[in-house]
This record gives C-alpha cells, structure tokens and sequence, in this order.
C-alpha cells in the first residue's frame, strides 16, 4: 500500500509552484479539488484523510466523485471538467514517481471529459451598467470602494483574480487618466490605459483607502485585501438596487465574469474588431473572443442589412367556394 500524503504534499508545494510555475490562484484551484476529492474518498473507506492509500483512488472512486459533485453539490459540467483535470495533473506526475500503479493511472487517465453547452455569454446592457454604477452610495468609504470596484472591471474587463490581486504600484495617474498594469492568466501582464472618469473614481477610492499592511488595491472592511467571495457579495448586493431601477426583462445574476463579459460586449460594439476585444480582455488566442460575436445582436442587424433575402412571387389564398360556404353563418 502507498500512502498518498506525501506525494500529493510534494504535488501542491514543489510541482506546481515551483517546477511548473503556476500561479497562486491554479495552486489553490487545484488545492481545493484535492480536499473535495479526499474528503469524498475519506467517507467511502471510512478513515480518516491522511490515511488513504493510492490504491483506494481509482477509476471507479474518481467517477463517483465526479457524480457526487453534478448530483449532491449540483456542480456544472464545466466545474466537473475542472476537477477532473486537476485529478488528472496529479495522476501524470504520479506515474514517474509510483511506477506500480500505472495501470490504475491509465483507467484514471482514460476517463473522458464530459462535454458544456455552448451557451451565449451574459451581459449588462448600457443602461444596467449605469444602474450599477449609481447603486454604491458615494458618501460612504464602502460605496466609494464599491462603486470605483465596478467602475474598474467594467472599462477594463479584469477577471475576479486580476481584481483582487491589484495592488497599489499597479495603478498611477496622468493627471486625471489612470493606468492600470493587470497581472493576468498564465503569468501574462497588460496594461490598460482607461478614461478619465475611471481615474477620477480611482482617486476618490484612493483618499479614503488609508493606510494598510497589504498591497492590495481593494481593501474590505477590516484592512484586508478583498476576496473573490468578497467581491461576489458586493456585486449581488449592488445589483439587488440596480434591479429596481433598471428592471430587465429577465432576472438576471451578476458576476464578476458577467462584468467582464460585458466590457467586452461594449469594445465589440465600438470597433467592430474582434482582435481588439482579444487585446483588452487579455486573450492568449483570439478564438476565445469569438463567443462575443455570437452574443451581440447588432453584428446579426447588421447581415440582415447586408443581405438581400430571394425575391417571392406574390399571390394570395383563395379558398374553394365550398369552404366559404361552410363558414358562413346559417
């Protein structure tokens, strides 16, 4: 039997930090895949974590797991994907380092993606923009935060991870432009050079930040840097007033990725360039901004504009006189 402690020990502290370079954010991704899977693994066997061997997880324990989140935990596909990926990650690196168990990481290996739906993307219309932007009172040190958070991810479309990890020496000022460097995915930077009323909600945020023993930006209440849940509550909580001013048709959930999609959506509209969305989203290819164009409706208004549909002969229905006199009244 294998004790399976401390190779994943070895996985999390050495492999991913330090020999493949990833990033805080993925280590704590893939920490967090691992204690749902061996929790879920330490209630089958009924032991205790730290005592599961390698070889009580196997194929079928990895598909129950999977199960168990879609069914219990009510997991999306795309969730699903992602913990099996993290499980197979730690099942490649373990074929070097256990080779008697390569028929079991060969089963594991072999379990398939399951495959997403290609939804179109959510976003906030202008006016739904504006709604949220005016729901953060500016008279609070909270909503002078908040409302310069949303200002942020909005005209720069930063994901959540991008938002939270700002810090301080990231943003500087040319007079009342701001300049934000975003430290993106995959170890990739960009900077942004935003607009005028985006610094100007940036500096208010800045003269009451105050002092404080972390880097980051965005503060919470107790002089902590902001968490992605964090983030998430002040969304939900803003756009619950911005609701009611702006009511949309269809309830509508918010995101910090909602936020981002609809940045997008407004580059996408103002160039008609899809490379450039690629380029201000951070976009390793520009296959991914693609989804963008399946999501706005202009670009569609625009082919029917373009397009002459064919020519039909026109004539009308003439009913056979049977059928009229079957209608009349008797």
């Amino acid at each position: 039997m294998t004790p399976i402690a401390p190779h994943i020990t070895a996985f999390l502290r050495e492999r991913l930090p330090i020999e493949r370079a990833a990033s805080a954010h993925t280590c704590d991704t893939y920490a967090y895949a691992f204690q749902l899977l061996f929790d879920f693994a330490s209630q089958r066997a009924g032991i205790q974590p730290a005592d599961l061997q390698l070889e009580q997880i196997d194929a079928p324990l990895i598909l129950a797991f999977l199960d168990h989140l879609q069914q219990q935990r009510a997991n999306t596909a795309r969730t699903r994907n992602a913990r099996l990926a993290a499980t197979k990650s730690f099942m490649r690196y373990l074929q070097h380092r256990v080779p008697s168990a390569l028929d079991q990481i060969r089963c594991i290996l072999a379990i398939p993606m399951q495959r997403t739906d290609g939804r179109i993307v959510g976003y906030l219309s202008v006016p739904e923009q504006e709604a949220l932007l005016n729901a953060p009172a500016p008279t609070t040190r909270d909503g002078i935060r908040d409302r310069a958070l949303c200002h942020l991810v909005i005209a720069g479309g930063l994901r959540v991870s991008e938002l939270v990890g700002l810090r301080l020496d990231d943003v500087t000022f040319r007079g009342r432009y701001a300049d934000v460097l975003v430290r993106g995915k995959g170890r990739k930077q960009r900077a942004l050079p935003l607009w005028k009323e985006v610094g100007d909600t940036l500096r208010a945020w800045l003269a009451v930040r105050g002092e404080a023993a972390v880097p980051e930006f965005f503060l919470n209440a107790r002089g902590h840097s902001l968490s992605r849940s964090g983030v998430a509550y002040i969304l939900r909580k803003h756009w619950a007033t911005a609701a009611i001013a702006c009511p949309s048709p269809r309830p509508k959930p918010v995101s910090p990725h909602v936020l981002r999609h609809s940045c997008a959506m407004n580059v996408l509209r103002a160039t008609h360039d899809i490379r450039k969305v690629a380029l201000w989203l951070g976009h390793e290819r520009q296959e991914t901004s693609e989804i963008y164009v399946d999501g706005d409706p202009t670009e569609k208004v625009e082919v029917l504009k373009a397009v002459l549909p064919p020519s039909l002969r026109p004539g009308k229905f003439r009913p056979p006189d049977k059928l009229i006199a079957a209608l009349r009244p008797r």
